[in-house]
């Protein structure tokens, strides 16, 4: 599976109790906070929090051009297990 398939397929099954936010970082060298996201077979939108240095505040991208998904909230582990995530994270205190 190419990574551009793999995100795809996260973003489309996206835990429904986790906040639709966080920090996408591209293959562009850049990081976009996000605060929500819609997506088509082939690309990500992200609503950025804030606009860009032109003033952008949406973004459209192939899900190949992703490198990452930074979370800005806390996560529980069974959250990310029923997204499909398997294995044990340690104990938060």
């Amino acid at each position: 599976m190419d990574t551009g398939t793999a995100w795809r397929d996260f973003f489309a099954s996206w835990p429904k109790d986790m906040p639709h936010r966080g920090v996408l970082v591209t293959n562009f060298d850049e990081q976009v906070p996000f605060d929500g996201f819609m997506t088509t077979d082939t690309l990500l939108l992200v609503e950025r929090r804030t606009p860009d240095t032109i003033g952008a505040r949406k973004l459209i991208l192939p899900f190949a051009n992703i490198l990452a998904i930074k979370l800005t909230d806390v996560v529980r582990q069974k959250i990310f297990a029923a997204g499909g995530f398997t294995g044990e994270l340690p104990n938060q205190g």
